[in-house]
């Protein structure tokens, strides 16, 4: 039995994560539940992507909160819609999603900014979420 190409692994879990951030933000963009758009959805979300999007959703109040208090006075509510639905769901990830490396999480999250947002998204996020892990990812060792 030969083992799963990292690549294509990779490459599998951005499209996983791309899925994950169109709900988040049409969810935000609709003011629809996420769990209704996630039963409407006609084909059957990857179980991971579920995980992602439930639990962002889940864990939303938590996550701004720690977002406002290390973005150093900038609202969450001022950030561009798709900024703020790639932190949320890379915050998420960094804190329940302990057995995938920080790096990976912080580099998919300033690859999806690239693809999706903003010239200057992209080293917003990465300094932010670079706070974020270590803020979380410090907790589960004490």
């Amino acid at each position: 039995m030969s083992t799963p190409d990292p690549l294509v692994a990779g490459s599998q879990r951005h499209q996983v994560r791309e899925r994950a951030l169109g709900l988040l933000y049409e969810a935000e963009a609709k003011g629809v539940d996420m769990a209704e758009l996630v039963a409407a959805q006609e084909l059957p979300l990857d179980p991971y992507a579920h995980t992602l999007v439930t639990g962002t959703a889940q864990h939303q109040a938590g996550i701004d909160t720690r977002l406002e208090a290390l973005s150093e006075g900038w609202p969450v509510s001022r950030m561009p819609a798709l900024d703020r639905a790639i932190l949320r769901l890379a915050s998420f990830e960094l804190a329940h999603s302990t057995d995938i490396p920080v790096a990976v999480v912080i580099n998919e999250a300033v690859e999806l900014a690239h693809e999706y947002s903003t010239p200057s998204s992209a080293g917003f996020i990465n300094g932010l979420l670079s706070q974020v892990a270590s803020a979380v990812r410090s907790e589960g060792r004490g």
